[in-house]
This record gives C-alpha cells, sequence and structure tokens, in this order.
C-alpha cells in the first residue's frame, strides 16, 4: 500500500524557456521570465522542462536555473524537471531540486537505448524512493521515443508522491477526447491529477475533462493561456475553443517550426531574451522564419 502523492496546484503550469547567451545561462533573462509569470498569477512554474533545454544542460546549470527559478517564482510553486538519461545522474538532480526549495519535479524517462516498460517502472520506483515532494510523470514520446501505455500509467502512478500524469495531446473529436480521458482515470489513483500537453488542443483538453495544462505558451505569453484556461475550467467552452480557434497561426508556427524554436523567437521579439537564446547545437531559426513569427505576433496582438 503506497502513500497518496501531496496535491499540485491544477490550471495552468507555465514552462518557460532557459535563455543562454553566449553559451551561457542568462540569469537575467531567465529571472525575468519567471518573475513575469509569477506575477501574470500563473498557478504553477515548470522549470526546466523540454520547452526549458533541460536535456541540454550540465548539472550546475540546472542548478542554477532551479535557484533562480525558487527565487523569483515569489508564492508561485516550481515544478523542477529531472530528466537524464541515468538514475544516478536523476537522483543528484532529485537532490538539488529539493534542496532549493522545489515543490515538486517533472520526470520524463529519457533514452539512447530504447527503454522496457520495466526500466521505466523501474526507474520511477528509484526515484520515488528518494522524493520528499509530489512527481509529474511526463510522457512525452515525440522528444523521448517512449511512449507509456495506460497500464504503465496506472503502474508509475501507483507509486508514493507520485501526484499528476501530463500527457500527450488528445484526439480531436470531443466525444472521443473525453473517452480517452476516462480511459486513462480508470487506471490512476483518485489523487492523481491529469494534465494535458500539446498547446494547439489545450481547451479541448482541459474541456475533456484534464485537470490541468502543462504549457509551452503560457510560459512566455502567460496572459493569453490564463485566458484560455480560466475560461475552460470555469465551463465556458464556447469562450475557451474560440481562443483556441484564433490562435491557429501561432499553432501552425508551431507545428512547422517546432515549439520550442518558435517560443525562442517569440521571446526575442518581446525583448524577454537575447537573439540566440538556444543551446547550440540548436540554431534557432533563419530571418525569413523569424519574419512569419514576428508577423504572427502583430496579427494577434501578442505583444502587449
Amino acid at each position: 500500500m503506497t502513500s497518496p502523492g501531496s496535491p499540485l496546484p491544477r490550471g495552468l503550469s507555465a514552462f518557460p524557456l532557459t535563455p543562454l547567451h553566449d553559451d551561457a545561462l542568462d540569469t537575467g533573462a531567465y529571472a525575468g521570465l519567471v518573475a513575469r509569470l509569477a506575477a501574470a498569477g500563473v498557478d504553477s512554474i515548470t522549470a526546466l522542462g523540454s520547452t526549458g533545454s533541460y536535456a541540454y544542460l550540465s548539472r550546475p546549470e540546472r542548478a542554477l536555473a532551479t535557484r533562480v527559478a525558487v527565487e523569483h517564482a515569489g508564492d508561485v510553486p516550481v515544478l523542477v524537471g529531472v530528466g537524464a538519461l541515468r538514475t544516478r545522474h536523476v537522483l543528484e538532480l532529485v537532490e538539488d531540486a529539493q534542496e532549493a526549495g522545489a515543490a515538486g519535479v517533472l520526470l520524463a524517462p529519457m533514452t539512447y537505448q530504447p527503454l522496457t516498460p520495466d526500466d521505466v517502472v523501474g526507474l520511477y520506483e528509484d526515484v520515488t524512493a528518494h522524493l520528499s515532494v509530489p512527481l509529474v510523470v511526463y510522457d512525452n514520446p515525440g522528444t523521448t521515443r517512449f511512449a507509456f501505455t495506460d497500464e504503465l500509467y496506472g503502474a508509475v502512478a501507483a507509486l508514493p508522491h507520485v501526484a499528476s500524469v501530463k500527457i500527450p495531446a488528445l484526439p480531436a473529436q470531443a466525444e472521443q477526447a473525453r473517452e480517452r480521458v476516462a480511459a486513462i482515470r480508470r487506471h490512476l489513483p483518485a489523487h492523481v491529477s491529469l494534465g494535458i500537453s500539446g498547446d494547439a488542443g489545450a481547451a479541448a483538453g482541459l474541456l475533456a475533462g484534464c485537470d490541468l495544462w502543462y504549457s509551452v505558451v503560457g510560459g512566455t505569453l502567460p496572459g493569453l493561456a490564463l485566458a484560455l484556461t480560466r475560461a475552460a475550467v470555469t465551463g465556458d467552452g464556447a469562450e475557451a475553443l474560440a481562443e483556441q480557434v484564433r490562435l491557429a497561426p501561432l499553432w501552425e508556427l508551431f507545428a512547422r517550426f517546432g515549439s520550442l524554436r518558435t517560443t525562442a523567437v517569440v521571446a526575442e521579439e518581446l525583448g524577454l531574451a537575447q537573439r540566440s537564446c538556444l543551446p547550440l547545437p540548436l540554431r534557432g531559426l533563419d530571418d525569413a522564419a523569424r519574419a512569419e513569427v514576428a508577423a504572427v505576433l502583430d496579427r494577434l496582438d501578442l505583444r502587449a
């Protein structure tokens, strides 16, 4: 019998970039991004997610980013990504996150050699044995190349300290999305929340019964993401879906250029990060693509 994980805030969890300058963490820009999210009133901040380029950063860089995030988040809980290829390194990152005052950790099963379900259960068993804060299970097959089954969700969610599962985008059709959420929930303990990722389908995911949105765009444009989230969770489905549709040009950029590269240009265009803020070898977008992002920001009036 395992003890329930501690609750984590529901609603909007915003994933900020971890901006670099001259191949080093730009602590000023990063502190500004985190403070911007706290001032906007997001429900939680997830530092060092995929949008935060965690896999490209060293342990000292990640420890520094964690300390900066916790320091500048005010009263907003900070979750910290602790994914790494080797369990020993994950445990080191967990130690750093907990010492810095993180409210929880986010863990995806990173791969080089393909992982088996037994490998993944073993990873989460080892990590949760060393935790004193809640854990979010991060299913991100587009990046990690490992996909959870519903049964694996259940096996991992039964472990101590597991508080939430972050799932990929749901089917576009509303009834199918609701059925998918219900199917996953049948495998989860009642205390484990379900969070949607894939920004283009966030409204549909929240309306299908997800508890929160783990948001890329929320890390740079928190007002936009909060408006959509609040509409969905207060039952104004028409408004939430209308906002989702209005933002279609932004989602199209995500689909064409990737959410990370697009978000980096958005941050740079808004003066929140210096140009070329991604870790090499990621070169970001060329001038033609940057111009397309800038045009969408203007068309959707997102520079305010």
